[in-house]
């Protein structure tokens, strides 16, 4: 086994993300099997029978730490929506709307406050 596929000790975790070694062994196997393409055997068309799954990507805010939170969950939404791809199921990962527009606006207006901007 290529030794960038093998599970790293904690003691050598990479600071960052490097997936070029894993996208390099399972890319071409997963495009061959049309796990990124939507509906029935990546032909785009819903598969008759198959599983629904949905979910709403929200999007990204205006100030780090309450981007943080999407970005992480975005990950976690990003992982649900491949698995049911790869099981069949027919998929649709919709892109949302501002659920976050009040907080994001009172976190922006405090902070041209403080800078006595606002």
């Amino acid at each position: 086994m290529n030794d960038a596929l093998q599970q790293p000790g904690l003691n050598s975790l990479s600071k960052s993300f490097e997936p070029a070694a894993i996208e390099a062994h399972w890319g071409p196997e997963w495009e061959r099997r049309n796990y990124a393409h939507a509906g029935h055997r990546g032909t785009g068309v819903p598969k008759d029978g198959a599983e629904s799954f949905a979910i709403q990507l929200p999007p990204p805010n205006v100030t780090g730490t309450l981007h943080m939170g999407h970005a992480f969950n975005q990950t976690i939404m990003d992982s649900l929506t491949r698995y049911h791809r790869m099981r069949g199921d027919n998929t649709v990962w919709i892109p949302g709307t501002d659920h976050a527009g009040i907080a994001t606006q009172i976190v922006v207006e405090r902070q041209l406050q403080e800078q006595k901007i606002s």
